[in-house]
């Protein structure tokens, strides 16, 4: 295992904050987790912790064909933003950006960069726009702040990878997963070793966050240069492990297991690996997800479980005023699998309370909610 520790530029007088990867195993294929770009979505650093340790068995044991970069702690700014006990670990304070929006949009300059120079073989065009991408990383000016600094140093390890996890997780909410639609058939296998209950698709969500900033620059040069051989080489799934609370110790080695029973269906790993405990899930567009809110303040009871399958017009959940005694129960717009629900239980303007995964299109756009 190689350590590597990456200091973030401006950082304050007197302190210093960095970010540090682990890289395991050696070889041309390359596999790139990172947990906790949200940082008070923990789950996924509860994973990371167990896939460290396994790794390292794995190496040791000379069972790793390819390289493994694993980032825990994504987020060092996000983990110490602490207000009353309370962890804001989704925007950064200082500018409010979402930490997972606004990634560095790679297709363009590299487009400029190879144009002319991408043929017929495949691999050749695989290497060349890796290499793109890092010196186009490399040639931006310095860094303006630490999130941005961060951003690109995530970045510049994840674009040269077959295979890219972002783990994160939601709320309260059953295991789901993102991804381009074209790679869903790759990702089923994944769903079945996690027990993931919905994948939600598409080509560019809005916002480039994380893993279409990796994904999405090669489906845009595979058009751009419809006469070269550009495969899809960037395999990026956001993965949310369950809700903010889901941190057992018997979650996270269920989930550091599933995903190296994964990676060794990609190659990257030998030796012998349990098949899927689980069905693979569907996969529906992510413009089919319904955002339920409520009508008025009040408290919120839940009326159904992240995970269920539901119907038009079940009841999802109640608000209820208890000065006017005024009681609304919402139900869901559209079938298909409630997978997250809100974890505060007062309803409030704009605040989302439950979400449920269709197979229809309902949105069109940006389609995240920050």
């Amino acid at each position: 295992m190689e350590r590597i520790d990456h200091p973030l530029p401006w950082s304050h007088l007197g302190s210093e904050r960095s970010l540090s990867v682990f890289r395991f195993g050696q070889g041309e294929r390359k596999a790139y987790i990172q947990a906790s770009l949200h940082a008070d979505e923990l789950p996924g650093m509860r994973t990371a912790w167990e896939l460290k340790k396994r790794l390292g068995e794995l190496e040791a044991q000379g069972l790793l064909n390819g390289v493994i970069e694993l980032v825990p702690v994504a987020n060092p700014l996000g983990l110490g933003q602490l207000l009353l006990h309370n962890h804001q670990g989704r925007f950064e304070a200082g500018s409010g950006k979402n930490f997972n929006r606004d990634f560095a949009e790679l297709s363009e300059p590299v487009a400029q960069q190879l144009d002319g120079h991408l043929g017929d073989d495949p691999h050749a065009n695989v290497r060349l726009i890796r290499q793109a991408m890092l010196d186009t990383l490399a040639a931006l000016p310095p860094a303006a702040t630490q999130l941005q600094g961060m951003q690109r140093l995530l970045l510049t390890h994840a674009c040269s990878a077959d295979v890219v996890l972002d783990l994160h997780c939601d709320a309260e909410a059953a295991l789901h997963m993102y991804a381009l639609p074209q790679h869903w058939p790759q990702w089923r296998s994944l769903s079945a070793h996690l027990g993931v209950k919905v994948g939600l698709l598409a080509e560019d969500s809005g916002g480039n966050s994380f893993d279409e900033a990796c994904s999405l620059p090669w489906l845009r040069l595979s058009r751009r240069f419809p006469e070269a051989q550009i495969p899809l080489a960037c395999l990026a799934t956001t993965v949310e492990l369950g809700g903010q609370a889901d941190t057992t110790r018997e979650q996270a080695c269920a989930h550091a297991e599933g995903i190296l029973a994964f990676l060794a269906e990609q190659g990257l790993i030998g030796g012998q690996w349990p098949a899927a405990a689980h069905p693979h899930c569907e996969g529906m567009p992510f413009e089919g997800t319904q955002l339920l809110f409520a009508p008025h303040p009040g408290v919120v009871s839940y009326l159904r479980r992240p995970g269920e399958w539901v119907e038009v017009g079940d009841e999802i959940f109640e608000v209820i005023d208890p000065l006017a005694d005024r009681v609304s129960t919402v139900c869901a717009g559209t079938s298909g699998v409630l997978f997250a629900v809100e974890r505060q239980r007062y309803a409030q303007p704009g605040l989302w309370l439950a979400k449920v995964a269709g197979r229809e299109a309902l949105r069109h756009g940006r389609l995240l909610n920050d």
